[in-house]
Formats: C-alpha cells, sequence, structure tokens
C-alpha cells in the first residue's frame, strides 16, 4: 500500500534498478528477497475522492522490472497452481525482468484474455500471491511478488505501445453459438469458440457491455475505456453483439436453439439479484441495495450531473452495510458523489473482511469510517417516509462458523441510533433467475444457481453455463476459468457435429 508520493517511489525504484539491472543474472535468492517491495503509486487521497480518475496509477518501467526481480524463480510455482486459469506466471515476471514486455503480455494471453481487467481487480492475495515463496519467506503475503501488479503493467504497455496483436481466427465452420451475457465467462467463451471458426452472437440485457465489470466496479478501479477495448477486441474478430437484447423476455433460450437454429449456448448471466437484510424500515425511501446505487453510478453514469439524466440519491450521511469489495467499492462512490459522512457498517472484525486488503486501505485513506462488530437493526424514518436513522446493535465474535470465520453474536441491550439519511445494502447477490424461469429442463439448486457437470454443461443438451450464475457472487478470473472449460468442452461439441456431418455426406 502506497505511503509516499509517486516521485519518492520512482526515485527507489530507479536507484535499485541502476544498482541491480546490470547484474540482474548473478542475483542469488538471497539478493533477490532484499529488494524491496515496489509500491503501487496512487493519487492523494484528498484529490481522488474529487474525481473517478482511477486510483492506482500504474508502475513505471523501472518499477516493474524491479519488482520482476524480486521473484526468485522458485522450482515448486505455487502462483500457476493457485491462478484459476494457470498462467505461467514465472516465465511472464522473467521476461519483464528481462525488459521484454511484449514476451511477458503474450505468456499471459495463452491463458488469460483479459490482463489489463485481472491485474485490476482480481484479488491476487489470495490467489496467485496467496503461497508465493517471497511473501512466505516473510510470512506475509503483502511482501509476496506483486503479480497483479505486474500484470497490469504489461497490459497496460501492450496497449499504449499499439503492439495488441488480434487473436487468430480459424476458418469457417458453420457453426452458431450464442453467448447469453458479457461478463467476463461470456467474452471469454466468445474469444476461444470463435478463434476456432465458429460463428459467435453475444446477447447483452443492458446497452453497453462487460457486465460487472460495467456496472458493477467504478471507474476509479476500473476505467471504462479498458472494457471497451476489450470488447472492441471479439468485434475485430466477428463476434456479433446484440444489446438490449433481455433473454428470457425478448427470446427464449430454447427459441435461440430450436427456432434461430443456434448449436450450443453458453449462459453467462451473473448474480445480480440484490439481497437485503429483512429488516424493519428497508422500504424507505434512501434505502438502496449497492447493485442499484453502482449500476446508475457507472452504467449509467449519474455522477455526470452535467451531461446524464439519471437521478440518483443526494445523500449527506450514509450507512453501507456489508464488508466485500462491494461494500467499498459503495462507499467510496457515496464519497465521491458527494455525501459527507460516510461509514461502513460490518458485523465482525476488519480481520474477518472479504473485501481486498487494498481497497479497505483506499477506503480508510479517503475517510470512510469502519463501525466493526455492528450491524443494522431496524432503519427508522420520517414522516414523508425518508431515512433518517439506523437502529444498530453491536456484536461480539464466537466459534467460527462453516466459512472459517468466527460467528458474530448480538449483545442483548447494546442498540444504537445512528443518523444517516440513506442506507445501501451491500451483502450480496443472488442468481438472476430469469432462465431458469423460462427454460423448462433447465435444473438449479437451492440458492438459484444453475448445476452443471465438470464441463459447464447444464442438465439441457447443447447448454453450458457459467460464472456467477453458477458459482454464486465469485471473481472475475474464477469466472474466466469457468469460461475457458465451457469454451473447450462446447469447441469439442462442435468439431463432434462437424466430423459426423462429414462421414454422412461421404
Amino acid at each position: 500500500m502506497s505511503h509516499h508520493t509517486v516521485e519518492e517511489i520512482d526515485a527507489v525504484a530507479k536507484k535499485f534498478f541502476d544498482e541491480l539491472f546490470p547484474k540482474k543474472d548473478e542475483l542469488k535468492v538471497k539478493d533477490r528477497i532484499k529488494i524491496p517491495t515496489m509500491e503501487m503509486p496512487a493519487q492523494d487521497p484528498e484529490e481522488r475522492v474529487c474525481n473517478l480518475e482511477e486510483v492506482a496509477i500504474g508502475f513505471t518501467e523501472n518499477e516493474a522490472v524491479v519488482e520482476a526481480m524480486r521473484c526468485i524463480q522458485c522450482p515448486t510455482h505455487p502462483c500457476i497452481d493457485d491462478c484459476p486459469v494457470h498462467i505461467d506466471v514465472p516465465l511472464f515476471i522473467e521476461n519483464i525482468a528481462n525488459y521484454d514486455f511484449q514476451g511477458a503480455v503474450n505468456v499471459i494471453k495463452e491463458s488469460s484474455l483479459l490482463p489489463s481487467i485481472c491485474g485490476r481487480v482480481c484479488p491476487q492475495e489470495s490467489q496467485c500471491q496467496k503461497n508465493c515463496s517471497v511473501g512466505k519467506v516473510f510470512k506475509d503475503v503483502d511482501k509476496a511478488v506483486g503479480i497483479g501488479r505486474l500484470e497490469r503493467f504489461v497490459a497496460d504497455w501492450e496497449r499504449e505501445n499499439g503492439e495488441v496483436e488480434l487473436p487468430s481466427v480459424k476458418p469457417e465452420t458453420g457453426k452458431k453459438v450464442a453467448v447469453v451475457g458479457s461478463g467476463p465467462a461470456g467474452l471469454v467463451v466468445a474469444a476461444d469458440v470463435r478463434r476456432e471458426g465458429h460463428s459467435v452472437t453475444i446477447f447483452e440485457a443492458f446497452h453497453k457491455l462487460g457486465g460487472v465489470m460495467r456496472y458493477g466496479i467504478p471507474e476509479f478501479r476500473l476505467p471504462n475505456d479498458i472494457v471497451d477495448q476489450e470488447v472492441d477486441t471479439l468485434r475485430k474478430i466477428g463476434v456479433e453483439i446484440k444489446t438490449n437484447f433481455v433473454v428470457g423476455k425478448t427470446r427464449t433460450l430454447t427459441d435461440l436453439m430450436e427456432k434461430d437454429g443456434y448449436d450450443a449456448v453458453f449462459v453467462g448471466t451473473g448474480a445480480g439479484l440484490p439481497l437485503f437484510m429483512g429488516i424493519d424500515g428497508e422500504n424507505l425511501i434512501g434505502v438502496v441495495s449497492a447493485n442499484e446505487y453502482l449500476t446508475r453510478a457507472n452504467l449509467m453514469r449519474a455522477f455526470d450531473r452535467e451531461h446524464a439524466d439519471t437521478p440518483i440519491y443526494n445523500s449527506k450521511v450514509v450507512a453501507v452495510l456489508g464488508g466485500g469489495n462491494v461494500a467499498m467499492d459503495a462507499s467510496r462512490m457515496a464519497k465521491r458523489l458527494g455525501a459527507e459522512k460516510v461509514y461502513i457498517v460490518y458485523r465482525r472484525t476488519e480481520l474477518e473482511m472479504p473485501a481486498r486488503r487494498e481497497e479497505v486501505l483506499h477506503a480508510q485513506e479517503e475517510g470512510i469510517e469502519f463501525l466493526y462488530l455492528t450491524n443494522a437493526k431496524r432503519i427508522l424514518g420520517d414522516e414523508s417516509g425518508h431515512v433518517t436513522q439506523m437502529e444498530c446493535l453491536k456484536y461480539e465474535l464466537g466459534e467460527p462458523d462453516a466459512s472459517g470465520r468466527r460467528r458474530p453474536i448480538a449483545i442483548e441491550g447494546s442498540e444504537f441510533l445512528l443518523d444517516v439519511d440513506t442506507v445501501i445494502v451491500a451483502i450480496g447477490n443472488g442468481s438472476n433467475p430469469l432462465i431458469s424461469h423460462t427454460t423448462p429442463g433447465i435444473k438449479t439448486n437451492r440458492w438459484g444457481n444453475i448445476i452443471v457437470d465438470e464441463n459447464q454443461k447444464t442438465t439441457l443438451d447443447k447448454v453450458y453455463a457459467g460464472g456467477d450464475i453458477v458459482l454464486g457472487a465469485a471473481t472475475v478470473i474464477l469466472a474466466m476459468g469457468e469460461g475457458r472449460k465451457a469454451a473447450k468442452a462446447i469447441n469439442e461439441q462442435l468439431e463432434k457435429e462437424i466430423e459426423e456431418e462429414k462421414q454422412v455426406v461421404n
């Protein structure tokens, strides 16, 4: 986490680069361990709460090379095993250490088509960096090699230097595949299937593509133009895109196959059904789901008051319920939309928070106040139905529950009132039920998640699913991993059909 100015960070990087790069091939493990972690340069907190520009500025070339030299190229490479799409992390980092940035991004793209996005929003500390051998030396995951930061650097370098290469596409096969939803899973399926020469059409309910990357993640974490460029790559290789198309209403999934002639369908409609607390007062004016709040602010650009007509609640004192990344995003967005005071209300402690450590620290730097071991009991309003206060209850931690975290236990008689005019509920989302409700024969579990086999195939023939609609709310890279498995199965299905058709002809 950055506690220094951009200039100070770059000065440190230049010093170590000048000293170490000329003799990089001679560095021993003990020498690499002594290289300090390169901090991520970031906007000053007082400045960034007044804009929607990206908070993390990104590494310079010197910073990236020095951070890459920290990798000891251990023989066990746990980083590969812990990556959901199994990127060859040591190889791409070695390329960076050798100043071969194009070679590094080429390695990543063998496994992941969205490095600019994953480098920004994936929880590397619980995935590829979790068991990093360098971090293990210090017994601190924050001291692990900055794999995500390096991934972002080379992806940005490629884009800024005009070296982006389009994936090659095989000759047309005559087979058609429908991809429902344009989130990370859908985009990966579209790319992998199209590269095999099959015709691909993406059906997106919104007017913009990207799914949760567009409507759920603010631009100060993931700029929209990066999502746009990834989508543009798909257009350039021939993927057809239909927006404002709600499969299940505009057309059923069954119609796509039986009437429109699609040979396979991938469902990646996500987990966009917001969950609420079920407490008194949630129907008051000023109570909103984080899902809706961020969709209005991000997708519908409510932050751009001069050019957008999207209404959004004019908040002064905000309470955000929850402790995940969505809660951090909503609280930080509220601050940027003019809230004078923002609370995060979470019933466990900071240690148990599921949000990324970096996002929590950024929120703290920006003046968000955290009320730990606290939860909402009811929401109070005035005679006109507007929120005025929230009654809260204090908690203590008991024994671990099924999640492995200590269970929060309410403390009797600990109620207190918090003056607020807005309550944003960020306790999670359920799976979108539209497809399952309008598609006979497709089975879901008790949470509404579509049931799939090891190849992402649903209970319907030639229909596959992946991402949050299967996993529940998960991460971008996990959704991509499911998309990759589904695309492989779809390609195998279509290849088999093509071979069978050739035999009939012969």
